[in-house]
């Protein structure tokens, strides 16, 4: 019988990466839910020293695959050794991170063991109560119909994505297979609280692998010894729409952001007008954010921009038109013209940290 929720470890050079913390930290909620374990498994080379890690961030157990051929990631190897762990553990759930190498590793496992996959998931959830809790505060859309289509009592998994460019959200269910696999949009999650000296078990699996195994060669692994902006890490976010005018004037933003300590972000319109890079963009067909103060600066509000930061603890909204539904989302709403507002806290920023530093 499949049981128990498992987390796939994403690591490069040895370092697990935030978003496998993430899952880790929604994957012991949800198996609170169904009175399961949550299991992390950590492939790559001389890496089993990395479990202990897992274990504080929430796992109850980690399956480690150590190999040289896992070394550095490619496909078919990944495929194989995570096959395997499958066929031999049986589990209930598979929580991948959205990112390249989920990308590419989930759809050629699920196809491997004839399983469905949902990818992108920015909502996962095994009562959906509370889920539709927020949909009739928010929505006008039948949700008792709905409710009874998802079958809100059973035990699957819920995996809700957006869908045809982020209009809708679409959940969706794996009612007659198993596992149940989903990738889940990095910062979309929220981790738990590092537990110091947890104790958990690690248990080694071993794989066999052959020449026929490693179908690429690695002629040379080339560092990017740029540092990309990761938007998802800032605390500060000062995000500009449609309202700022010009590409221009993301600089006046940035002073705002430099002074506060945080970083400048976009809305999608933005980005297709070539403003900005896309690695700035906020939204359901960017990155979801969750910082503590979150300016959003010129954006009216739409749902797809809303659903990748509506985590944030404080949002500030300033938009000239006083209906624009960010202001729905706001803890703190001024309605003026973008132009004339940013000007004067920057001009009070600056006079408080001269009187204060």
């Amino acid at each position: 019988m499949s049981k128990d929720l498992y987390v796939i470890a994403e690591q490069r050079d040895g370092e697990i990466a935030k978003v496998t913390m993430e899952l880790l930290g929604e994957a012991t909620k949800l198996a609170a839910e169904l009175d399961e374990k949550v299991i992390g498994v950590l492939m790559g080379d001389k890496i089993k020293d990395k479990a202990q890690e897992m274990i504080e961030a929430g796992a109850d157990k980690v399956v480690v695959v150590e190999d040289p051929m896992l070394a550095e990631y490619v496909t078919e190897p990944y495929t194989k050794a995570l096959t395997k762990l499958i066929k031999e553990y049986d589990p209930n759930i598979v929580l991948f991170g959205a990112t390249a190498i989920g990308r590419d590793l989930a759809p050629r496992v699920a196809a491997r063991i004839h399983t469905g996959l949902t990818a992108d998931c920015t909502h996962l959830d095994i009562d959906m109560e509370k889920y539709f809790e927020f949909l009739k505060a928010t929505s006008t859309a039948d949700t008792e119909s709905i409710e009874k289509r998802l079958g809100m009592d059973d035990k699957t998994l819920k995996m809700t994505r957006p869908a045809f460019g982020g209009n809708v959200m679409a959940t969706i269910r794996c009612a007659d297979h198993r596992p149940q696999m989903a990738t889940v949009r990095p910062g979309v999650m929220k981790k738990i609280d590092p537990q110091p000296g947890k104790k958990g078990e690690v248990e080694e699996l071993k794989v066999e692998f052959g020449p026929e195994d490693m179908n690429v060669k690695i002629k040379e692994v080339v560092r990017d010894t740029k540092k990309a902006v990761d938007i998802t890490e800032a605390k500060v976010l000062v995000s500009g729409g449609r309202g700022i005018g010009s590409a221009d004037y993301y600089k006046e933003l940035q002073k705002v952001a430099d002074l506060l300590g945080g970083e400048i972000s976009s809305s999608r319109a933005n980005v297709d007008a070539g403003w900005i890079e896309k690695s700035r963009q906020v939204g359901q067909t960017g990155k979801t954010v969750r910082p503590e103060l979150y300016m959003a600066c010129g954006i009216s509000g739409a749902i797809q921009h809303i659903a990748g930061m509506e985590s944030s603890e404080c949002v500030i909204a300033i938009n000239k038109n006083d209906t624009a539904a960010i202001f729905d989302v706001a803890d703190l709403g001024i309605v003026g013209d973008v132009k004339v507002i940013i000007p004067k806290l920057i001009e009070a920023l600056e006079k408080y940290k001269a009187e204060n530093n």
